[in-house]
């Protein structure tokens, strides 16, 4: 299993420890032939021989005649001042020919060395007419020593005390303080003067914790890495003498992983502890809290201190729940969200450190969808359950009840999300229209009804507020005729039993609204509309089914009154002449809202059956004496 998708190995099986992107890793689970690296007492000097046989390294070995220098006075007055100083004699009397310069001293020396103390360094020796009789750089590795514990020739057992790491130094040891009078068979002559050019790598003790340094802490910090979280963090490797040797920023990727459980190399396991997202620590790391003697068999060498400048970006642990602060909740919260509801809402999305990586706001369209239902990631379906309209809130979701270990897009795996939400409006698919009166005229006896014909003010706006139309705006009504198709159908429940005068708002859902596709430019898809009306006129309408009626006796004679030329055919002009004589005298009625003339063309169409074009007497006949037809 991968530690949040990020491709790393976890505990359980030896890990590669020279694989990009596993250099913190340590084997668990089995043995391996790798002294513990917690034991420095354990270690020997790499490349060191037994004593006293030459090898290729024979500052390591301390001649058969070597005597205890005096005290390294001058040494000691060189490494308190951190002067750089020419060659020059240290000490008194038979010492005085030992001498330093200080060719290179780095600006920061934070620690040199003292006697105990475990060092790397580079070094050439030759003798003083040039000829090389050794060099580190020949054998591409360090040489790896104790100081003052007799590992070394006297010489350089004096002469590495109080270096810096970087510093460089060039040593000339007398015979007395090296090989004496025997020399080294076939390598070093008896009475030899030597001289070392060194490079100072690496210094650690074995009494070293872990040294953290934080050179950048966020201002706010609600929480610390514990034993057990999960983490998503950036690094730079060095070693102590500043050379790069991995950094996850090159793989643009975070180095993800669990901490205090055995996953990382103890010192950076101890070095994360308590950092806070957004903070920036440099932890220094001695070999034995690190890769120990044998180092990681490719990129870090043996007895190597580590340095990781590291920056957290996310933290979370797997027994974490969805956080929530509210930022703005409305005085007015009549309806609180539940499951099954519809919202309409929109967010930014970022990670923990404030990265970006979504918005509803960029593509000017509010998030809709159902909550608690499956459709949204677990923790978005739990955070939006019990908010208002119009509310805003911050939901931060942990990443298993985010996008997990594999994460999607641009969002990476184990990543702990924030959303920044603002709901716009909610509904649910059982919700009708809600009326609210908010005036009555006191004779508020004629109530509209399907049929009747409208004439109205409104404000249309969506439940935040955001206005759409307005009549008042465009200084005329909206005029309709009830229950005939001419607006939405909650509009239409609305306005019914409605009285001339009255002002209400009328709350209208999607589904009896415009629905999920809304009006293109207009109104947003899914969207719960909000109309405050004020009805101002009411012309009653006709029975269901009629388009005219009259408003007497009907005469016994209609069909001769109509075909004034009395050939036995009404044309559709005779027809349209007597029907408008009728509405101006009142004796008859067209439904009102809809275009007269179309309606009398409909009533003539009607009763000419066959379709001729004119109406005899045979085919005329009244609404009472036929049923197939809306007519007179």
């Amino acid at each position: 299993m991968w530690p949040g998708g990020g491709g790393r190995e976890r505990g359980g099986g030896c890990c590669r420890p020279g694989r990009a992107g596993s250099l913190f890793h340590v084997c668990k689970g089995r043995r391996t032939s790798r002294p513990d690296p917690r034991r420095p007492s354990s270690v020997r000097p790499r490349g060191s021989p037994p004593r006293p046989l030459l090898s290729s390294t024979p500052m390591a070995i301390r001649a058969r005649s070597w005597r205890p220098p005096p005290p390294p006075l001058l040494l000691l007055l060189l490494w308190v001042t951190g002067q750089a100083a020419p060659v020059a004699g240290l000490g008194l009397g038979s010492d005085s020919e030992l001498q330093i310069e200080r060719r290179f001293v780095p600006e920061e020396c934070p620690r040199t060395v003292r006697s105990g103390d475990f060092v790397r360094y580079h070094y050439v020796g030759t003798f003083p007419d040039g000829q090389k009789f050794d060099s580190s750089y020949d054998r591409d590795s360090t040489f790896n020593v104790f100081v003052g514990k007799g590992q070394l020739i006297a010489g350089m057992d004096q002469a590495l005390v109080g270096m810096c790491v970087n510093e460089r130094r060039f040593v000339k040891i007398p015979p007395k303080l090296a090989y004496g009078n025997d020399g080294v068979s076939g390598v070093i002559p008896p009475d030899s003067v030597l001289h070392f050019d060194v490079l100072l790598m690496d210094i650690w003790n074995s009494e070293d914790q872990v040294q953290i340094h934080t050179y950048f802490k966020p201002p706010s910090c609600p929480r610390t890495i514990q034993v057990s979280d999960f983490v998503r963090y950036h690094y730079n490797g060095t070693f102590l003498d500043g050379t790069l040797f991995d950094s996850s920023h090159n793989r643009m990727k975070t180095y993800d992983t669990y901490v205090g459980i055995g996953w990382l190399i103890p010192g950076m396991d101890k070095g994360l502890l308590g950092m806070c997202v957004g903070e920036k620590r440099i932890i220094t790391i001695p070999p034995f809290l690190a890769y120990g003697e044998d180092g990681d068999g490719k990129d870090i060498p043996g007895q190597a201190s580590l340095v990781f400048d590291v920056a957290l970006l996310d933290l979370h642990n797997p027994k974490d729940g969805i956080s929530i602060e509210n930022k703005v909740v409305p005085e007015n919260c009549e309806r609180r969200s539940q499951s099954g509801d519809f919202l309409r809402y929109h967010y930014n999305g970022t990670l923990l450190d404030g990265t970006f990586f979504d918005s509803s706001y960029s593509r000017n369209r509010t998030f809709d969808t159902y909550i608690g239902q499956g459709y949204v990631i677990p923790g978005i379906d739990e955070g939006l359950l019990g908010v208002c309209i119009g509310e805003k809130r911050r939901i931060v979701v942990p990443p298993h009840l985010g996008y997990g270990e594999e994460g999607r897009g641009n969002i990476p795996g184990s990543a702990v999300l924030v959303f920044d939400i603002h709901v716009i409006d909610f509904h649910n698919p059982s919700d009708s229209i809600s009326i609210t009166s908010h005036y009555k005229p006191p004779d508020c006896s004629v109530l509209s009804k399907k049929g009747d014909y409208l004439k109205y003010h409104y404000n249309a706006s969506l439940l935040d507020g955001t206005l759409l139309d307005s009549t008042w705006n465009l200084g005329k009504t909206y005029n309709i005729v009830l229950g005939s198709g001419q607006v939405v159908l909650g509009m239409d429940m609305g306005l019914r039993e409605m009285c001339v005068g009255e002002k209400r708002t009328v709350i209208i859902p999607p589904h009896l609204g415009y629905g999920e596709a809304g009006v293109d430019g207009e109104v947003p898809g899914s969207a719960v509309l909000v109309f405050d009306i004020e009805l101002l006129e009411l012309v009653a309408g006709l029975p269901e089914g009629y388009m005219f009626v009259w408003n007497g006796e009907v005469s016994a004679n209609l069909f001769e009154e109509i075909d004034k030329d009395g050939d036995g055919e009404v044309l559709l002009e005779e027809f349209s002449e007597y029907i408008h004589a009728q509405v101006a005298s009142g004796k008859g009625k067209l439904a009102p809202g809809f275009d007269a003339e179309m309606i009398v063309k409909n009533m003539f169409t009607n009763q000419d059956r066959n379709g001729d074009g004119k109406v005899t007497a045979e085919e005329f006949k009244l609404k009472d004496q036929e049923t197939k037809h809306d007519e007179l």
